[in-house]
């Protein structure tokens, strides 16, 4: 619902109005009055009358073309005039003050009239602001205004008022009181319904309610005893037009005397300080639609009242009063008093579902802080903390809620299949929102082919690396009894040689079921599940930091200083990725075996988590406890490592290069060492010969994964080294990029080596993690470099 009534584009004047156009029928402009009264556009501060209704003498007893351009004081007569005036001078809104109850004497004879006061302000643009004289806001932007129309309704007061206005409260002062003590919202409407009625005489007088699509039911009615009940009925919200409900949202009550009036235009057409139409929005004459006219025809109604009911600003419902008998003309205290008592009823509608609105939030508020403090107890899995009670369906009421929190299942409430649960986790994650909510799955969601009567309502948390959260509601099936086929809104009416769309005329009770809908989430629900979903993530992080803590010490606990023998200087390093609370699989092993060689270990397991972390120190154990003392070669030692993997069932793959420096006493004396390594998918060794010279060993081919074949033929390869020459073993981290090819990152490698190759081999180690990574790595990184110093084994 707009605060601006012109959204447009309006029907020009004159052009035909029916069911096909009638959302852009201008009604706050209709250029006509109800003739139970006549109206009178006033400029100030001169008080002269610039535009009337046609039906001014009928009140007045003065021509309407005599009145215009006179001082209202001779149109009125002085003394009502001076009235009027007083009335218009005083301070804040000229509404609040009606009416002005005046005595005419044009022709002689006094009549008591009531006189209605509004003020319509005029921006600079010419446009009508219906109001105050205060600066009111147009399309956005602030105007000030440059002039005032003061328009004045005069109503005759026939027969004697049946209190004085000022009285309003006491007329309804015991409906109040009643209002005040019910113990119900369905005693609050009976009560208002049956006290309106008693108090405007109206034949019937219902309380209509309003869906969240402003489809109406009413919920409450007092009525003849001859007259069919309309109780529990419903209304689709066609009925009253978009425009219209705005209008009900300003002005709040509107009477139609006679729906079958003939209206009374107003003259000139155009207010001449304006160039346009007056705005009738706070008039209480305004004629209304003729389609609402033939609608209330149709249904046998001879008068009208409505009065609105809101809920802050916005629309809630009507008390809506209809006259079958004749005409039905309450006088304007009257129907200020029935304002009076719908005013009432929205305060107190409005203060009850505050007030359960309050109660509610407090006990959701409660779970939600009981279930934030308990997500802090990292001993209990967050599943089971979330799924006890109190828990997730006591923060939102369903049918069933699923959850999967890091690793864990569970669910409460209506089984829900594994299947079922993870198709609405795979549709939930596909929305790219935080919080996903349907109540009509099967219509927005078909290919799922779930049940409606299992899941028709779906409120979702989606969160990270496949989590979730989500509730669900079955299937409400209703009957609702419509008044008239909702989906059959028009007839057609032949006039002349033209047929034109006309309001329905039945309204018959008329019932349908609905299906393929749940109760919905209302926006209190959804905003705490918005809610519940920070706290999740912040539990989530906060569990997977301290994981993440204990798995980086634990990984850093096997990754041990490397041994010092005199013929080597060894320098490894590990560097983790950018990635905050996460671990990785990199590793590496310096060890010396019984016969002085030195076996190098380097890997990667796949992936980034504490698992691949967990299968990393698994695997380094491995190969560790298979090469030591064993007469494997290194293709032996991956051969066994590949069938222990299958046996033990480690389903992980990992990268491992196993490398041996091994010489003879020969090759001591010949200053010469042996590189025998064998390869699973990992990067090639780098050498830096005595003299700078960087070769890469990418000759010799890089054999499968280990764990993707428990049978692979593993192939050792042998080059003979310089002592002097410094081994560089690595993992991908060092020289993957996201926007290279590996090819690339071993190249600038072997570049950046070369700079650095005769510094000690810690110092080179840092220097070359510093130019290869002047950023966090994208990856963790493991580095292994070993000097062979010049003397060798001793013999």
């Amino acid at each position: 619902m707009t605060d601006q009534l012109q959204t447009g584009p309006w029907l020009a004047p004159g052009e035909p109005v029916d069911l096909s156009n009638c959302e852009r029928e201008p009604i706050h402009v209709p250029g006509s009055i109800q003739p139970r009264g006549v109206l009178l556009a006033v400029s100030e501060p001169d008080m002269v009358v610039r535009q009337v209704s046609r039906n001014l003498a009928d009140v007045v007893g003065v021509a309407w073309d005599d009145a215009l351009g006179r001082p209202l004081a001779d149109v009125v007569g002085l003394a009502p005039a001076e009235a009027i005036a007083r009335s218009a001078s005083a301070f804040g809104d000229l509404r609040e003050r009606n009416p002005v109850e005046l005595v005419l004497e044009g022709d002689g004879t006094p009549r008591p009239v009531d006189a209605l006061l509004h003020r319509a302000t005029h921006a600079a643009d010419g446009s009508t602001l219906p109001g105050t004289r205060a600066t009111l806001p147009v399309s956005g932007q602030a105007v000030t205004p440059s002039a005032s129309t003061l328009v004045i309704e005069l109503e005759s007061a026939y027969g004697p008022r049946p209190f004085s206005f000022p009285n309003t409260y006491q007329a309804v002062r015991g409906t109040v009181a009643e209002l005040n003590r019910a113990g119900s919202l369905q005693a609050l409407y009976d009560i208002t319904a049956e006290a309106v009625r008693g108090l405007t005489g109206f034949d019937r007088v219902m309380v209509y309610r309003y869906d969240a699509d402003y489809n109406g039911e009413v919920v409450a009615e007092a009525k003849l005893p001859e007259l069919n009940s309309f109780l529990g009925l419903h209304y689709p919200a066609s009925d009253i037009p978009a425009q219209a409900r705005a209008l009900y949202e300003k002005n709040w009550i509107r009477l139609i005397n006679d729906v079958g009036y003939t209206p009374s235009p107003l003259e000139p057409v155009d207010l001449p300080a304006t160039g346009q139409p007056l705005d009738l929005t706070y008039s209480t004459l305004r004629s209304v639609s003729p389609i609402h006219c033939e609608y209330l025809k149709n249904m046998g109604v001879r008068a009208s009242m409505s009065i609105s009911l809101l809920r802050g600003e916005k629309l809630w419902g009507l008390i809506a009063c209809h006259h079958y008998s004749g005409t039905h003309a309450p006088p304007y205290a009257t129907r200020a008093a029935a304002e009076f008592l719908g005013s009432t009823l929205s305060l107190r509608l409005v203060d009850r579902a505050e007030d359960e609105e309050h109660r509610r939030a407090l006990r959701v508020r409660s779970t939600m802080a009981w279930l934030t403090a308990a997500a802090l107890d990292e001993e209990r899995p967050l599943s089971e903390t979330v799924l006890g009670r109190p828990g997730l369906l006591d923060v939102v009421p369903a049918s069933s809620v699923v959850v999967n929190l890091q690793g864990h299942t569970g669910s409460a409430g209506v089984p829900l299949s594994p299947e079922v649960a993870a198709a609405l986790a795979r549709w939930a994650g596909q929305q790219a929102d935080d919080v996903v909510s349907t109540e009509q799955l099967p219509l927005v969601a078909p290919q799922l082919d779930i049940p409606a009567e299992l899941v028709c309502g779906v409120l979702a948390l989606p969160l990270p690396e496949g989590q979730y959260v989500i509730w669900t509601r079955g299937e409400q099936v209703q009957s609702v009894d419509w008044g008239g086929d909702p989906h059959n809104k028009a007839i057609a009416e032949r006039e002349g040689d033209t047929v034109r769309l006309s309001p329905r005329k039945s309204f018959d009770r008329w019932r349908e079921t609905v299906r393929d809908r749940a109760d919905p989430w209302t926006p209190a629900e959804l905003a705490e599940a918005g809610e519940l979903r920070t706290h999740l993530l912040e539990a989530l992080y906060a569990r997977s930091r301290r994981v993440a803590r204990s798995a980086l010490t634990l990984q850093r606990s096997l990754l041990s200083e490397p041994p010092s023998p005199d013929h080597l200087e060894v320098a490894v390093r590990y560097v983790p990725a950018a990635r905050d609370a996460q671990v990785g699989g990199d590793w590496y092993d310096v060890f010396e075996q019984p016969d002085g060689s030195t076996m190098l270990v380097i890997g990667d397991v796949v992936g980034h988590d504490t698992e691949a972390a967990a299968s990393m120190g698994q695997l380094r154990g491995l190969t560790r406890g298979i090469a030591y003392d064993s007469d494997d070669s290194p293709a032996g030692v991956l051969q066994r490592l590949d069938r222990a993997m299958a046996g033990l069932q480690l389903r992980t793959m990992a990268s491992v290069l196993v490398a041996r420096l091994e010489q003879t006493d020969e090759e001591v004396e010949r200053g010469v060492t042996r590189l025998r390594w064998a390869n699973a998918g990992h990067l090639p060794p780098v050498v830096a010969g005595p003299d700078g010279q960087i070769e890469v060993f990418d000759g010799a081919r890089a054999d499968l994964l280990l764990g993707v074949e428990p049978t692979a033929q593993r192939q050792d390869h042998v080059r003979t080294i310089l002592r002097g020459s410094t081994v560089l073993l690595y993992t991908d981290g060092l020289v993957e990029r996201r926007d290279q090819l590996f090819d690339i990152g071993v190249e600038r490698l072997r570049e950046e080596f070369g700079q650095v190759w005769q510094a000690p081999v810690g110092e080179l180690a840092d220097q070359l993690l510093a130019r290869m990574l002047p950023d966090r790595a994208d990856d963790d990184v493991a580095l292994v470099a070993v000097r062979l110093n010049p003397q060798g084994r001793p013999a």
